[in-house]
């Protein structure tokens, strides 16, 4: 597994096309080699492309809008292929409110056309996955209803957590479908954490991952309390190199 920077926490200082370059610097100077691109400013794909070969960057994951992927999706996989990620994700989706069926008649097809394509469509979470329908939760019967190649998930720690689930059991029973995963800590009060600093079993997390075949572990910190972003993913980034990445 490599390890990798979830730009979203950084998406204030990725405001312009010259604070993203800059930021993309910051992040090589702490040492990852891998990032998300979400949250940030719109930029072209050949844009990006160049400004992450300046930098010895590789995206591995992306979080476009959901309208684009499911209507044109074969424009997404060719400014994909143009810098080289392979993961396109749906950040954010309210299942629960229209229904998984409903979810699945949108976008099975393009994570279809993205398998075809050598990509996978991944799905990250929030706590309101893990809402019951049925006596099952939205993100199993998202599990149930696509097949591995259709879609798989980005699994972010700290709102399983916060969902009243556990990520190791979830990671676990995602084996093969989870090629990148959210880290991200929780301290008490639902406060989100750099990595260490909380009391997600992030040891456990990454043992789980390690199993399902997880290939890019992505730091993220949503919110940081008013301290520097770039600093709580260099605290994460240490921690990391403390188990040996």
């Amino acid at each position: 597994m490599e390890i990798g920077a979830q730009l979203y926490t950084v998406r204030d200082h990725c405001k312009t096309l010259p604070e993203f370059t800059e930021t993309l610097k910051k992040i090589a100077d702490i040492g990852y080699r891998n990032v998300q691109v979400s949250g940030v400013c719109d930029y072209e794909a050949k844009w990006l492309r160049d400004a992450l070969s300046q930098t010895g960057l590789k995206c591995v994951l992306t979080h476009i809008a959901p309208d684009r992927i499911a209507a044109d999706t074969q424009t997404v996989i060719a400014e994909h292929d143009v810098f080289g990620c392979d993961n396109v994700g749906i950040g954010y989706y309210e299942v629960h409110k229209d229904g998984v069926q409903a979810f699945y008649e949108r976008f099975a097809q393009a994570g279809e056309a993205l398998n075809r394509s050598g990509k996978r469509l991944c799905y990250h979470n929030h706590d309101h996955e893990f809402i019951k329908l049925g006596g099952k939760t939205v993100l199993g019967r998202l599990a149930e209803a696509f097949s591995p190649e259709q879609l798989c998930f980005t699994l972010d720690t700290y709102w399983v957590q916060a969902g009243g689930a556990d990520p190791v059991w979830w990671i676990d029973f995602l084996k093969g479908r989870v090629p990148c995963v959210h880290l991200k800590d929780m301290e008490y009060g639902r406060k989100m954490a750099a990595l260490g600093v909380g009391n997600i079993n992030l040891d456990g997390v990454i043992a789980a991952c390690e199993r399902a075949g997880t290939e890019y572990l992505l730091v993220e910190q949503d919110d940081c309390y008013g301290q520097d972003p770039f600093e709580c993913l260099r605290i994460s980034y240490d921690f990391l190199k403390s188990r040996g990445f």
